[in-house]
């Protein structure tokens, strides 16, 4: 079963852990240092809050879902939308492992998505590091994770 998901950056990390935690009822499964994350159940959503951004707001919206076929459908059906596919395949953010790609809408909101094959101890693997290279330059945080949009504007992404 798929899970809706949101991630958004924010200024305050502990204010906002303590927000979200009040408003969703339940602690986050994950906190890191500049990154915590809600998996709730009921509805289905990975929400997740990060320090990385540029300035506060929703960065991407994406499903994640639980099987390839799952995100084999979901890639189908992007594909077909008419927007340009960035296939990232295996690859590293947001604390995980996992297989992934990008679809922008006529608005410009990055929609990713992916199915979480692992976790790691960091926000991103560098390429030298990675069985599999991260998308863009390690170097770079103005982004949370890599977009459609990101990978047309070097310097932008991750």
């Amino acid at each position: 079963m798929k899970r809706f998901h949101v991630h958004a950056h924010v200024d305050d990390l502990a204010a906002s852990i303590a927000f979200y935690t009040r408003l969703f009822g339940v602690e986050p499964t994950r906190v890191e240092a500049d990154y915590a994350k809600w998996m709730i159940e009921d509805p289905r959503l990975n929400f997740a809050i990060s320090t990385r951004g540029a300035s506060a707001g929703i960065d991407h919206l994406g499903i994640q879902a639980d099987t390839e076929e799952e995100l084999a459908e979901l890639k189908e059906r992007a594909g077909a939308a008419d927007a340009a596919l960035l296939d990232e395949g295996a690859t590293t953010c947001c604390y995980a492992r996992s297989e992934k790609h990008w679809v922008t809408d006529p608005q410009g909101i990055a929609w990713e998505h992916y199915r979480t094959l692992g976790s790691i101890p960091v926000f991103r693997e560098t390429a030298q590091d990675a069985p599999a290279a991260a998308c863009c330059s390690p170097a770079s945080e103005t982004r949370a994770c890599c977009t459609p949009q990101t990978q047309a504007q070097p310097g932008r992404c991750c």
